[in-house]
């Protein structure tokens, strides 16, 4: 178990004076022979050999993760999650719910967490806090609720987002923390993927 915080010229004109005319025999010009000219041979240079190397394998662990035995974990940024969605059918797909016509993360608060193993997980199980503070004029910081969220299976070393969403208004600025990711090696006996949210009150 891993637990985590969050840019005019003008022409000169001469007149004509008379001149005598001769009479001449005009004699055969010789005509001038085009002499054919050699094209400029042009040397190829030789190409020079490029020589590809492998690909660096990818950093482990992961910058900006933490780690609790073979189990790595982070809180990405608000941009990092953006283009990892651009890159995941799940996550844009679950991004992309809605709840009364509005995004399901712009009407509830939401938090995320990228996971990974060294060896893989059959399915992760996450647990998180929702706390805030108590009203407008209650500045006391309270738990509003948990939320716990299942997620699939996993190869060595495949970084997953999982999404982790309240039912609390977002409006209401409610901060999801004291997130905890497990790896399980086990067959899941719950659905998976899903999602529960268990308010404080209840």
């Amino acid at each position: 178990m891993l637990a985590l915080t969050m840019v005019p010229t003008h022409a000169a004109t001469t007149k004509a004076t008379p001149t005598p005319t001769v009479k001449t025999t005009a004699k055969p010009t010789a005509s001038a022979k085009a002499t054919a000219t050699k094209k400029a041979v042009v040397k190829k240079k030789p190409r020079k050999k490029v020589t590809v190397s492998p690909s660096p394998k990818p950093k482990w662990p992961p910058s900006g993760f933490k780690a609790s035995g073979d189990v790595y974990a982070k809180i990405p940024t608000a941009k990092e999650l953006v283009g990892t969605a651009s890159n995941s059918k799940i996550l844009t797909a679950q991004l992309a719910q809605k709840v009364d016509g509005v995004a399901i993360c712009e009407k509830y608060s939401c938090g995320a967490v990228q996971v990974a193993s060294l060896d893989g997980c059959t399915w992760w199980e996450v647990n998180a806090k929702l706390v805030g503070e108590t009203s407008a004029t209650d500045k006391t910081i309270k738990t509003f609720g948990s939320i716990r969220t299942l997620a699939g299976k996993t190869t060595s070393k495949q970084i997953t987002t999982i999404l982790l969403i309240s039912q609390e208004l977002l409006e209401l600025r409610h901060v999801v923390t004291n997130i905890s990711a497990i790896c399980h090696k086990d067959p899941a006996t719950e659905k998976v993927p899903s999602t529960t949210y268990k308010s404080a009150t209840n």
